[in-house]
């Protein structure tokens, strides 16, 4: 069954979820990067080097993988949208495949996110697009995904007895 208005989740929740995320992995990810030497470089020197940047690059969407790949294939969710109680399922419902989620909906836009000057603007354009009718950030768009209530999605993937 496809998710109707009622069934989407809410801009806090939303909200709510990406700064979770966000949080935990900055509480993994500082320690590797300070361990590294790659945060005294950039204090130090004000910059990093190309290769420092592809490292960091590797880490972060090595990290997001570690610790939430689990639960984007078995439950659409990250860490932060299973705290809020939010899943992430595609336009009929389900739990998307997990390369389909993964990288069109994290990679493709932390790509170009990363691009000097458009990276800003993609991310902004990516950010705004949740205020349109459907409450879609441009990659739900690009994954062909919703955010829903969690409620909601937990009856409609035990109807079609999917990876829970």
């Amino acid at each position: 069954m496809k998710p109707t208005t009622q069934d989407l989740a809410g801009y806090g929740e939303r909200l709510g979820g990406a700064i979770i995320d966000g949080i935990i992995s900055m509480i993994v990810i500082f320690p590797l990067l300070f361990g590294t030497g790659i945060f005294q470089n950039i204090v130090k020197q004000g910059e990093i080097t190309f290769e420092q940047q592809v490292f960091m690059f590797g880490l972060g969407w090595s990290t997001f993988l570690i610790l939430n790949g689990y639960l984007l294939y078995k439950r659409g969710q990250t860490i932060g949208k299973a705290i809020v109680k939010t899943r992430i399922v595609d336009l009929e419902g389900r739990i998307p495949g997990f390369a389909k989620l993964f990288f069109l909906r994290y990679v493709v836009i932390g790509l170009l996110a990363s691009i000097p000057m458009l990276g800003t603007l993609v991310s902004l354009a990516d950010v705004l697009f949740i205020f349109g009718k459907h409450r879609r950030c441009l990659h739900d768009h690009l994954a062909g995904t919703v955010v829903v209530d969690a409620a909601y999605s937990l009856n409609r993937v035990q109807e079609y007895g999917q990876r829970i």
